[in-house]
């Protein structure tokens, strides 16, 4: 009996370890824009607090999806693309750029630790993500 294999001409995708870790300091950010926003509300120095370490965690974790980001160009990961990854390479370092300046602001005593400038801060990297992300999911990917 004769067994035929079947070939396909088109790139196997799969998910590249850019793509494993962007939602862990997303997440951390989104969540600092909401504990700013009690902290707002509420002058609870706890939620302060909060927001200190989700910016450093989002910021520590940003450091990690930069280097899993050099790992995959350095593999070939990007080149399966039909368009260019640089938009969301670009937008995505904004993000993290904000989130560095946001945690030198967080790092401050008190109600100036968030409120104005830190609320502003964490609101513009959200803003600048939910952009960035709708961006590199519009780009084509290899195989679709």
């Amino acid at each position: 009996m004769a067994t035929d294999t079947l070939k396909s001409n088109a790139p196997a995708t799969r998910p590249t370890i850019f793509e494993w870790f962007l939602p862990v300091p997303a997440m951390c950010f989104a969540g600092l824009l909401v504990t700013d926003i009690v902290y707002w509300r509420t002058a609870d120095m706890m939620w302060a607090d909060f927001s200190a370490w989700l910016v450093t965690a989002g910021v520590i974790m940003g450091l990690l999806v930069f280097l899993a980001g050099l790992i995959d160009w350095a593999s070939g990961g990007w080149r399966a693309a039909r368009r260019p990854a640089w938009p969301g390479v670009i937008g995505y370092m904004l993000v993290f750029i904000v989130s560095v300046f946001n945690a030198l602001i967080h790092s401050r005593d008190g109600w100036t630790s968030v409120v104005p400038t830190g609320l502003i801060l964490s609101a513009s990297a959200v803003l600048l993500l939910l952009v960035t992300a709708a961006v590199d999911r519009a780009r084509p990917r290899a195989g679709s």
